[in-house]
């Protein structure tokens, strides 16, 4: 029996951590190392659980670092699925740093990530279909067409 198509809003995902000194450098603030493994890790779940197999992060288009995030923070991160080619499909996520001392909420960082399905002997497979049903999904959606384009078009050929 074939698996129903998913929909965007049924795989987002929220993952969230206290960071903690070990998380950091000399001064409080966390690695970019740190931020970046949280960000595979969010997104790599939404991607699992949208295709409901085996995943591997292919690319990582691009991670933004607006705003340093301190010990104590907790970071939140949001992954939604932004786009699906046939054996590929698009993440974003989304990182918010909260100051539990006042509230305050900083967006710290935005990333796209990459990933391609895989079936039991590691080969690609089929994701499932990817259809936005919102305005915020279909704009994700039109932007990560772009970004896919982009990153085609910047491959280089391979002997």
């Amino acid at each position: 029996m074939p698996k129903p198509t998913p929909r965007a809003s049924q795989t987002s995902v929220v993952l969230s951590q206290l960071m903690q000194p070990a998380d950091a450098n000399f001064m409080g603030n966390i690695h970019g190392g740190v931020i970046m493994k949280l960000i595979d890790e969010a997104a790599g779940t939404c991607a699992y659980q949208f295709c409901r197999t085996r995943v591997v992060t292919a690319a990582i288009d691009r991670i933004d670092f607006h705003y340093p995030v301190q010990v104590g923070n907790l970071v939140v991160l949001k992954a939604a699925i932004n786009y699906a080619g046939s054996t590929s499909l698009e993440v974003g996520v989304r990182v918010e740093a909260e100051d539990l001392s006042t509230g305050e909420i900083t967006h710290t960082n935005s990333a796209y990530l990459v990933f391609v399905a895989l079936d039991e002997k590691r080969k690609p497979i089929k994701v499932p279909q990817f259809v936005p049903a919102t305005a915020a999904e279909r704009r994700r959606h039109a932007e990560a067409a772009e970004r896919r384009r982009l990153r085609l078009a910047a491959r280089e050929p391979r002997d």
